[in-house]
Order: structure tokens, then sequence, then C-alpha cells
């Protein structure tokens, strides 16, 4: 085969490769809206429609000259259930796909368990930490401090896994399980414990820096401790979308924007 025939062989296969992804961004384009899925009751993110990944949704819109058009969603048994859900099929249900789902964990095992989606542009650093009551608790060194005290987590939580876990359990019987981070955090603020295990985000978000409240970071064996990366999945063939969104996004860490994002909702927010 001639050099001529190899490199159009190789245009070729290039056009046929993004012609998908194009398509779909003319489509979008055309449809006028960016559909963005969230998770329901997701607190401080996204939650009765408001918070964090609602108001990021927003602004990514507005930069591509689309309106805002939400897909609020339960969480499913797991994450390739989710992403499965809202980025690439639909649900059985009827509602989805999205555009674009947010709040996904940059994890390179999570990519390889799902070749048919792209997770791309990580906007936050999340991790897990404790927050106390300095008057019911006016000492902290270590884990060990928190035997026999009341430990507040969410139910079904990372939080709630490695409290019930560490150890060998030996701190069980003082964790009071809720139903959400924030019930736990204003048990919290009423003196009803003496710490809440649960994602920096939620504490800060109600908490609202309360020197009251000591934040610390804790180390679990089980966890990793500088945290966990989120941030956006597109079908794998849209990469229009995905460089748009992730242009988008480098403009707004840049100007400031995710920074006042987050600051509007009392999150202080951790570049990946």
């Amino acid at each position: 085969m001639s050099t001529l025939r190899i490199l159009l062989a190789g245009a070729l296969a290039a056009l046929a490769f993004a012609a998908p992804a194009r398509a779909d961004w003319q489509k979008i384009q055309a449809s006028g809206a960016l559909k963005v899925a969230v998770y329901n009751e997701f607190a401080p993110f996204s939650n009765n429609g408001a918070g964090i990944d609602i108001d990021l949704a927003d602004a990514l819109a507005k930069k591509l000259g689309l309106r805002l058009s939400l897909l609020p969603f339960p969480a499913g048994e797991s994450l390739d259930d989710d992403l499965r859900n809202m980025v690439w099929k639909g649900h059985y249900l009827g509602y989805g796909p999205a555009d674009v789902m947010l709040h996904v964990p940059v994890d390179n095992r999570l990519m390889a368990q799902n070749p048919k989606v792209a997770i791309f542009a990580p906007y936050h650093v999340e991790a897990v930490r404790l927050v106390r009551s300095e008057k019911r608790m006016p000492v902290f060194e270590s884990l060990d401090s928190l035997v026999g005290k009341k430990v507040g987590v969410e139910k079904v939580s990372i939080a709630g896994m490695v409290m019930l876990g560490e150890g060998d359990g030996k701190f069980r019987d003082g964790v009071k399980i809720y139903a959400t981070a924030a019930e736990a955090l204003e048990k919290l603020k009423s003196g009803e414990l003496d710490a809440v295990l649960a994602n920096r985000s939620e504490i800060e978000s109600v908490m609202r820096g309360d020197p009251a409240f000591p934040l610390h970071d804790v180390t679990f064996q089980r966890l990793p401790r500088s945290g966990w990366a989120v941030g956006m999945a597109v079908r794998k063939d849209d990469t229009e979308m995905a460089k748009l969104l992730q242009a988008a996004l480098n403009d707004m860490a840049a100007n400031g924007e995710l920074k006042s994002i987050f600051a509007r909702h009392g999150v202080q927010v951790v570049k990946p």
C-alpha cells in the first residue's frame, strides 16, 4: 500500500470515529438544552433542585450557549448501574440517558469496568473527615479517643462502613446511624452527639466553620487518605461534548467561578 493510500485510510478512519461525536453535539445544539444527570437527595451537591452540582450544571450549560435541563435520579445499586442508566443506555423505567452526568469518581478501575463511557474533568476532591463538639469532647488525639463516645454517621455511607468496621468493631457500640449526614450534624450541634464522621463537604456545608466544632483529618485502613476526585461522564464517542465541557470547566476554575459556586454552599473546593 502506498504512503498516500495509508494516509487516506487513516484520515477516513479518523472521520468515521469523529462523525458520531459531531452529530451528537449538533443534535444537542439543535435541542437548545443540555441534559445533566445529578443525584437525588445528595446535599450539598444536589438536593431538591439546589446544590453545588446544580449550580455547576447551570454554569456549564450557559457556557455552551444552552439552557439547563436537569435529570435528577436516585442512586442505583452500583456506580455501573448509574452510568448505564444515566449516560449510555437509559433506565428501563424510561428516563435518561443525559448528555452528561456529574459527580462521577475519576477512578481508573471504574473506567475500565465501563468502556462505553468517558470519565473526565475532575472538579473536586472529596474526603471523609471527623467533626467533634469541643464542649463534649475537649481533646482529640486519635481514633482511640472515640472509644465510648457517641459518633453519628449516615446510613449506607462510606463513613458509616469504616466507622462500624474499624478496629474489629471496637467503636460499634457508640455509632449512631441517621438517614442523612445533615441530620447527624444537626444532632451534633444540639449536643446529642460527641462527634460525626462524614464527607468534608457535608460537614462544611452545615457547620460553616463554627470554631465550636473542630474538623479533623483521620486515617482509616480502608480509605485513601488523600480522598477521591469527582468529575463528569459522557458517552465514550461524545468526544466533542467532552472537549467543550472540559474547556468550560477549565475556564471556570481559572476565573474563580468554580470556587465561588462551592463557597455559596459553605464548601471549600479542593483542586484535584
